[in-house]
């Protein structure tokens, strides 16, 4: 089964762990449900640990790197959970939607298997250049990303979701792509980088970025740019906890 994290996620688990603040988020979205399904499983990050889990991972490689305790995985796409109707009380998805080859179907699988609770935690892609990131130093990077993802509205509709703000701690535990917003030196990482699926495997490209980046933290120039951010714990920058009740 092919999927983007065979080729890129190889070191994954170096840098991507669950947050628990965003964590204590989805799991109160998934309400009392006791069996819980978590599509785009990846290495094991965000599951809840009293609850019945069953995770589902298209990549081989992810999978493999789920530690001896995590819930058991199953290989198989959001598009098309093997799953019966309503099997589980809730399902859930982390920052994996827009890997997605058919978001619709993968929505609406959620809701097919679920009988009462959906959490999905998202991005809004009005939020492409909200990070200084991307207007600074990689102006092209998240372009396509961010043209071929579905509106918020697009995704709480196809879910009959209600949305929540989901701010990024400064210190985020979960190297995505936002987490380093107050910590500007991660970028200049490659195992960090390698974890960002927008940024893996792109190194050459992102060279000149990369040193533009160097050379403003050398100088402070970035410092004295983004003073008002070293004084924040917490920012907005686009993700969204999108939760769906579907026994109301």
């Amino acid at each position: 089964m092919d999927s983007i994290y065979d080729r890129i996620g190889r070191t994954y688990t170096a840098t991507r762990a669950t947050e628990p603040r965003i964590a204590r988020r989805i799991w109160e979205g998934l309400g009392d449900a006791r069996t819980v399904v978590n599509v785009g499983a990846g290495a094991g990050s965000y599951e809840p640990p009293d609850r019945d889990v069953t995770a589902v991972e298209p990549s081989e490689v992810m999978i493999a790197q789920r530690p001896r305790d995590a819930a058991p995985a199953v290989q198989a796409s959001a598009e098309d959970l093997p799953f019966e109707d309503d099997a589980f009380d809730a399902a859930m998805a982390v920052l994996t939607l827009h890997h997605w080859s058919d978001w619709r179907a993968g929505c609406a699988e959620l809701r097919r298997v679920a009988r009462e609770r959906v959490a999905v935690l998202s991005w809004d892609p009005t939020y492409r250049s909200a990070l200084w990131l991307i207007p600074e130093y990689f102006p092209d990077l998240t372009r396509g990303v961010a043209e071929g993802f579905p509106s918020l509205a697009e995704q709480a509709a196809e879910l009959q979701a209600e949305v929540e703000v989901v701010p990024v701690p400064w210190d985020c535990a979960d190297g995505f792509f936002s987490a380093f917003w107050r910590r500007p030196e991660a970028y200049l990482d490659p195992a960090v980088r390698a974890g960002i699926s927008t940024m893996s495997g792109r190194d050459e490209e992102l060279a000149p970025g990369i040193a533009r980046l160097e050379r403003d933290l050398r100088s402070g120039e970035w410092a004295r740019r983004h003073a008002g951010l070293l004084e924040l714990d917490e920012l907005d920058l686009g993700y969204r906890l999108l939760m769906a009740s579907l026994d109301a």
